[in-house]
């Protein structure tokens, strides 16, 4: 099948199949209702990943060679769509989800070999690798860490797929530079399979009649495929397709987010995994904005981030630099976000275009 043919095909397969199951979630019941912290109308389907799902994994077996690797990347998404579809039907507690993401670490780890131990020069040591045991730890802390992170910025229509998809792109154009086609490829795809969930999301062309969500389904899906993508790129000590800490600025603003929110509810003395309505979308929303300007505001964020790592590829900045470059982002932000109710009440006073907020 041709690159062109298959674009095709994941686009539409991913289109037809979200209506196919937005009738069947209303049936079943997966269904997202409003309630206090969710203020959508009506009951929306919760099956944009699993379409996104089926639709790249028909594609995965049609275009790419059949090896261990691909199966075990496929049993682990099943498993993690199977236990999101669950937790959005019945609510599953964060207990049982962090148990099978950390199952499916080890099976990452031990099956596949895939781990984080390398570092790079990110402090200042060429080549720096960590023991066994630790990568073990830091793999699975990873893992479970990225598939919170892009479960936790579904918050606004658009928000995940635009996300996701920034990305995704990211990785494609390197594992495209480095002549890795098959994985280059595979992030077109998984683009592309977004595409028309983002267009029902946001209510384009067919309007809200037919929107649908992520799901944790998905959302967990797509975390779990950027770290192993990102495991992929960055752990080949031998030919290494992005540095590990080129890692970080592809997935800054989820990462950010999920790391404040979480300090933050530790801070108060609550679960960190308790939801609430203090993301970044959130204060976006309550700082004024609308929805889409909220959406198109983290997005270019995101990108502007993926765009740095790129460019610090390809001039080849110091891994250390880079480090302390991205702890300095972080720094403000958390610095920011934690003082947000302050800045927003400055502002209200001083230019009255937000929307005072309290903490």
């Amino acid at each position: 099948m041709s690159t062109s043919l298959a674009v095709l095909f994941v686009f539409c397969s991913s289109l037809i199949s979200l209506f196919v199951f937005r009738k069947i979630a209303k049936r079943v019941g997966l269904v997202d209702k409003p309630n206090e912290r969710k203020h959508h109308v009506g009951q929306i389907p919760l099956i944009g990943g699993i379409s996104i799902y089926c639709s790249l994994m028909v594609t995965l077996f049609v275009v790419f060679p059949i090896t261990s690797t691909l199966l075990l990347y496929v049993a682990c998404s099943s498993i993690l769509i199977v236990l999101g579809a669950l937790d959005d039907r019945f609510d599953l507690s964060f207990k049982t989800r962090l148990v099978v993401q950390a199952l499916i670490s080890l099976a990452m780890i031990l099956i596949g070999y895939k781990s984080l131990h390398y570092l790079g020069g990110m402090f200042a040591i060429d080549g720096l690798t960590i023991p066994t045991y630790l990568s073990y730890l830091v793999t699975i802390f990873a893992v479970i860490g990225a598939i919170n992170a892009f479960n936790m910025v579904d918050g606004i229509d658009g928000l995940l797929g635009g996300l996701s998809a920034v990305t995704f792109t990211a990785l494609g154009m390197m594992f495209y530079q480095a002549g890795q086609t098959n994985l280059a490829l595979f992030c077109l795809f998984f683009v592309v399979a977004i595409s028309p969930y983002i267009m029902l999301n946001l209510g384009i062309p067919f309007g809200h009649r037919f929107k649908v969500f992520m799901g944790d389904a998905g959302s967990m899906f797509i975390g779990f495929t950027v770290i192993w993508l990102l495991i992929d790129a960055s752990q080949n000590a031998d030919d290494v397709v992005i540095r590990p800490v080129t890692a970080l600025w592809f997935i800054a603003v989820p990462l950010m987010d999920m790391v404040c929110i979480m300090i933050r509810r530790i801070k108060k003395g609550q679960s960190p995994f308790k939801p609430d309505r203090e993301h970044l979308h959130h204060i976006c929303q309550r700082l004024g904005m609308s929805s889409g300007v909220s959406l198109f505001a983290i997005c270019a964020m995101a990108s502007l981030m993926a765009c740095i790592g790129i460019v610090s590829e390809y001039y080849l900045i110091n891994e250390s630099v880079m480090l302390i470059a991205f702890i300095g982002v972080f720094a403000v932000y958390f610095y920011v976000i934690s003082h947000i109710w302050k800045i927003s009440t400055f502002l209200h006073k001083r230019f009255g275009f937000t929307k005072p907020i309290h903490d």
